[in-house]
């Protein structure tokens, strides 16, 4: 079983400093010279965990900046990323087969593959896997080049408009490599943890397996000991700090509002400058990426078994109660339509007013995230090692058997290509 469940605790104290006083909901005692926040420091200075911090150079390993000095600061526009945007509303780039594909070619490797393959502007496929490599290979399924983390790797690629590829590592780093040669570019540091690898709290807390995700402007969202804002450069563009492990791909609404879930219990939406907003507390972890519709509602799942829909300030809609953990993102279809999975081993289709519609039957948990195709096929795998490919109305289409739970998203070219993987250590290409 690929997927992990890590019981963080909470880190307060020498660990976070004052950085908590922003952003934690347990606040500790103030740091009399210390900041809560980047307006706290004089001059150019921005608050750093705590204390006003002075800029580095770009590319520095855990590089700082001022947020105010880089408004008009912009990089290269996404092109791809888990869920396909910024939203996670699980929108795929082409049509799903009408009828079980054929296998085209496999590209297999030595641990499992937990993060969703995702393809670039040029047709590489970019995936990483437990063996800490991210890998590119061509459409062919030829490697192209490997790249090299200090350790796991969970997260899916998101990969940018001028091929930019960027991915997390539980080495405590967020990387951002050359799509064309596999060159790294610049690593960020992802807060202080000691050890940087390893187990238990202190080890996990700041693993950077939540996202990236990618904005407009090109700013990098990740997860770790909280949510992080990193400029196109590699440069701290600000840190909201969390009381446990952020393991969910932060969202971002329309409006620039950035929504994460965290081990606390708790979904965090924070401003554009790195502020809370709110949030909005459960009873156990929350490990499901939020997705965020049209209407700027957001639809999250949790430990708690519920599937969540929050209006854009923080109440309750409705929520659906399932039989088992919810840890995919629920999938918005064009219609409104939301899809999303649970432990019980059931997809559950539900109208935007909290209505179920339907519940598809798998024949075990349903860990990962379903996704739809142009032409409205929900695709999504089990834990019963099958990727289902299922009609808007509930009716199964097809199955692919693979020899591992099926935990990560499949991605479709815009030529319809289909890649999934495994935890059979397998990549895979279908039509």
């Amino acid at each position: 079983m690929s997927y992990r469940h890590t019981t963080a605790i909470a880190a307060v104290g020498a660990a976070l400093g004052g950085a908590l006083l922003s952003a934690c909901p347990k606040p500790t005692t103030p740091v009399p010279s210390g900041c809560g926040k980047d307006t706290d420091c004089r001059a150019d200075r921005i608050c750093v965990e705590g204390a006003c911090t002075a800029p580095v150079a770009a590319g520095s390993d855990a590089g700082v900046g001022p947020a105010d000095a880089r408004t008009n600061f912009r990089g290269p526009p996404p092109f791809a990323m888990f869920l396909g945007n910024a939203q996670h509303t699980g929108a795929l780039a082409g049509s799903a087969p009408t009828t079980k594909p054929t296998e085209q070619w496999s590209y297999k490797v030595p641990q499992p593959i937990v993060g969703s393959p995702t393809v670039g502007p040029d047709g590489s496929i970019y995936f990483t896997s437990h063996d800490g490599l991210l890998r590119a290979l061509d459409s062919d399924g030829k490697l192209k080049w490997e790249f090299t983390t200090a350790d796991r790797v969970w997260s899916t690629p998101a990969v940018a408009e001028d091929g930019t590829v960027y991915t997390g590592s539980d080495d405590d780093h967020l990387y951002a490599i050359e799509g064309a040669t596999g060159k790294l570019v610049w690593k960020f540091r992802v807060g202080s943890c000691d050890p940087s690898i390893g187990g238990g709290p202190e080890g996990v807390r700041c693993d950077a397996d939540g996202g990236p995700t990618l904005g407009p402007d090109g700013t990098i969202y990740s997860g770790g000991d909280g949510v992080y804002a990193v400029w196109p450069d590699g440069v701290l563009r600000w840190k909201f700090a969390t009381p446990e492990h952020v393991s969910t791909a932060p969202a971002l609404a329309q409006d620039g509002t950035v929504f994460a879930g965290c081990q606390d219990d708790a979904l965090y939406a924070i401003n554009s400058d790195g502020t809370k907003k709110w949030e909005y507390r459960t009873t156990r972890d929350i490990e499901s990426t939020p997705s965020i519709g049209p209407d700027g509602v957001i639809y999250f799942g949790g430990d708690d078994d519920n599937i969540y829909a929050l209006d854009s300030d923080g109440n309750l809609k409705w929520k659906v109660v399932t039989r088992g953990d919810v840890r995919g993102s629920p999938a918005i279809a064009p219609d409104g339509t939301i899809y999303a999975g649970s432990y019980d081993s059931h997809l559950y289709a539900i109208d935007p007013n909290g209505t179920v519609l339907w519940k598809f039957a798998a024949a075990d948990k349903i860990h990962g995230s379903p996704a739809i195709a142009t032409d409205g096929t929900v695709l999504v795998g089990s834990q019963d090692d099958q990727l289902y490919a299922i009609a808007p109305n509930g009716v199964l289409r097809w199955y692919l058997t693979f020899g591992g739970d099926v935990d990560t998203t499949p991605s479709i070219s815009g030529d319809g290509v289909l890649y999934a993987a495994s935890d059979d250590h397998t990549l895979r290409a279908f039509k």
